[in-house]
């Protein structure tokens, strides 16, 4: 939900609670909730605008976001990679 969310702001270029639960299904309450963690965590910037609160996503943030996880990514991707290997060792001992 969250990452549709980062999605919806940076195709509209930001929007408010109301904005996005239009677009989600959930309610603007669980909108405003998962938007509270996204700013908490760095990943959105919040603007009072009148009765409403402007989101936008803090591309920079976004961008080391994205970087540590495909670092993290690769690791895994490297261990199954092993785990493979192994199991196809396993496999061609067993069947000799």
């Amino acid at each position: 939900m969250r990452r549709r969310m980062l999605d919806l702001l940076l195709s509209h270029g930001g929007g408010t609670a109301t904005t996005l639960s239009d677009q989600l299904p959930v309610t603007r309450q669980a909108v405003a909730k998962h938007l509270a963690v996204l700013d908490r965590v760095g990943l959105v910037h919040v603007t009072p605008s009148g009765r409403e609160r402007l989101y936008e996503v803090d591309e920079a943030q976004l961008a080391r976001a994205v970087a540590q996880l495909s670092a993290v990514g690769a690791t895994w991707d490297a261990r199954l990679q092993r785990i493979k290997r192994i199991a196809e060792a396993i496999q061609r001992g067993q069947e000799r």
